[in-house]
């Protein structure tokens, strides 16, 4: 399920996801088309991440392309996972 609601993704989520998937900074800021700046700033907001809405969402539909979900709120705590991946 994709995150159409950018504003639910904290820095931290981000942060956690390019890890996650063993990218550098500048290799997720290209994949994104945004600066590496841009990228440090958003990876360290608390709380939302901090940006313009559309480079928001370039960063995570960059990390859902590279196979991971962002998961919203819901009692449970916000997170990321890897998609399931179909057989």
């Amino acid at each position: 399920m994709s995150q159409k609601d950018h504003s639910t993704v904290s820095g931290r989520q981000i942060a956690a996801a390019r890890t996650l998937v063993a990218m550098g900074q500048a290799e997720l800021a290209a994949a994104a088309s945004i600066s590496v700046p841009t990228l440090k700033r958003m990876e360290a907001s608390e709380g939302a991440a901090a940006g313009m809405a559309n480079n928001v969402k370039a960063v995570i539909a960059a990390l859902e392309a590279a196979g991971l979900e962002f998961i919203p709120e819901n009692g449970g705590g916000a997170g990321i996972r890897f998609r399931e991946r179909k057989a």
